[in-house]
């Protein structure tokens, strides 16, 4: 286990900090060591410029909870990475909302390495599946890194093409870094933690849950040079990532299908809006080749503080359902849920049972 930029315990703290998000940190440590705010009251916290939430909850602190995971990291040997360690990638510091702490198995210096995110349908055809390995392998002769979330499917295919060339690839995972999910791929989860790399930004023991997912597929794109997807259906996870890949600034990529498979209308779709129609490697290299050699990266970030959000603007501070945020706004659905994922991890809102509620303060 290593961690390599301030102490575990504090960064732990702040993570589990409620309402404490990564803006705010920021803010803070431009003018203040953030383990300072440790010893500091409700009243000091206050006028650092902390919500009377924030600060009740970083008093708070369950320090019991806090040497839990501390123990648990250690005995996995689990790297943590805080997003202001030197080894943090810089690629994903400059998307909205980049996670607090990731939590690691393998090598680490892959996560600052090119990537090309592999992504499609979990219900892929053979064809889906021999494609996804096929780009996989010839990318990782190339040396490109192959980075995807682990899921069946597209998912799948994408690690073992990298694999069977002996070249690297990262799994960002939904659950925590221990979890083997799904199942079935237990013995590929580990080749890659001793090949490649695990990473997620939740806690170890986090089981999966859907609400996780969609959180990690800006990882996924953020990591990532380029998203290439395979075989999806229009309404899939996959198309979540490609959105966050558009809003970073990645390019896009798409192997088109059959007219007569479901599972090419993603790609098809994409294509007419101007997506990379690929055969092969060369158009994907083509295109990323200037990034690699120059490391430049130019993020175009989603601006959701803007003072006029229809959604944002639909949201009480009673919990109000999806349906109600959807007829208020007037919005389409899917974009309604894809801008309250937006809103939810800049603190704007939080989810609860039956639907959001809107977060003072922030």
């Amino acid at each position: 286990m290593e961690q390599t930029s301030g102490k575990l315990s504090h960064w732990l703290a702040f993570y589990l900090c409620k309402g404490l998000g990564i803006r705010t940190l920021l803010a803070l440590s431009q003018s203040h060591e953030l383990a300072s705010l440790f010893s500091l009251n409700f009243s000091q916290l206050q006028q650092l410029g902390l919500t009377a939430a924030q600060a009740q909850n970083l008093l708070n602190t369950s320090w019991s909870d806090v040497a839990h995971y501390e123990r648990l990291i250690s005995t996995l040997n689990i790297d943590v990475i805080s997003y202001f360690d030197a080894h943090y990638p810089s690629a994903l510091k400059e998307i909205t909302s980049a996670p607090l702490l990731l939590f690691c198995q393998g090598d680490r210096q892959l996560l600052s390495s090119p990537q090309i995110a592999i992504v499609g349908s979990r219900n892929a055809t053979p064809i889906g599946l021999e494609i996804a390995s096929e780009f996989a392998y010839q990318l990782a002769l190339a040396n490109m890194t192959i980075t995807s979330g682990m899921a069946l499917g597209i998912d799948g295919a994408a690690h073992k093409g990298a694999l069977a060339a002996h070249g690297k690839t990262i799994a960002v995972l939904g659950t925590g870094i221990d979890i083997y999910y799904p199942k079935r791929h237990k013995l590929l989860t580990q080749q890659v933690a001793n090949n490649g790399l695990l990473v997620s930004e939740f806690l170890p023991g986090t089981a999966a849950n859907a609400n996780n997912f969609p959180r990690r597929n800006r990882i996924i794109s953020g990591l990532s040079l380029g998203v290439l997807i395979v075989e999806a259906q229009i309404k899939s996870g996959s198309l979540v990532t490609v959105r966050y890949a558009l809003e970073q600034n990645r390019e896009v990529f798409a192997v088109p299908g059959s007219i007569k498979n479901p599972l090419s209308e993603a790609s098809h779709f994409l294509i007419k809006q101007g997506a990379k129609l690929v055969e092969n490697i060369s158009d994907i290299l083509d295109e990323v080749s200037f990034f690699c050699e120059n490391s430049l990266y130019n993020i175009e970030q989603p601006n959701i503080n803007e003072s006029h959000c229809p959604v944002l603007d639909s949201i009480g501070f009673e919990v109000t359902s999806v349906d109600i945020i959807t007829s208020r706004s007037q919005w389409p659905i899917d974009k309604v849920q894809a801008r309250l994922l937006d809103l939810e991890l800049a603190d704007k809102v939080e989810r609860v049972l039956d639907g959001y509620i809107k977060l003072g303060g922030k």
